[in-house]
């Protein structure tokens, strides 16, 4: 997980107060490994709007380290968006992440991402600028669930 600097330590407590972190434009929701009733981690969505109509969704995901490479992110982040086309008009989903996170990438891509491109610059970490690669998923790309036909 990326850190942007200080930020208010009371801001968390305070919001989960107001509406548990289920926001109409941006929330949290715990991942839980059911067999071990355990929290893995968090999955994060935030609304976005390119123009006009064309409102899209940002997810995120941070897992505990024991929790990774263990086939649960992808399946959390397929199923955030899975609820967010069930439960929202809108026709994009989007993910980043750095070109060095190869796992989050075949995690994405696993959840039915696509690989868009490179964003250049986008990030300010450990003292240098970086790229961040940019993924998504439309409503009408198949879903991760679907078995896809063999050739």
């Amino acid at each position: 997980m990326d850190w942007a600097g200080f930020k208010d330590a009371g801001a968390p407590a305070r919001r989960f107060a107001v509406d548990g972190y289920l926001g109409e434009d941006d929330g949290r929701l715990v991942v839980e490994v059911e067999q071990e009733q355990a929290a893995a981690g968090i999955v994060s969505y935030t609304a976005g709007r390119y123009a006009g109509r064309a409102s899209y969704w940002e997810i995120g995901i941070a897992l505990l380290p024991q929790w990774r490479g263990r086939g649960i992110g992808w399946r959390a982040q397929a199923l955030l968006c899975d609820y967010l086309f069930h439960h929202s008009p809108a026709q994009r989903i989007q993910a980043g992440t750095h070109p060095e996170n190869v796992a989050e990438q075949r995690a994405l891509e696993k959840a039915g991402f696509q690989l868009e491109g490179v964003v250049r610059a986008s990030e300010f970490r450990a003292g240098q600028w970086r790229d961040g690669y940019l993924y998504s998923r439309l409503r009408d790309d198949p879903s991760p669930w679907d078995p896809t036909p063999q050739a």
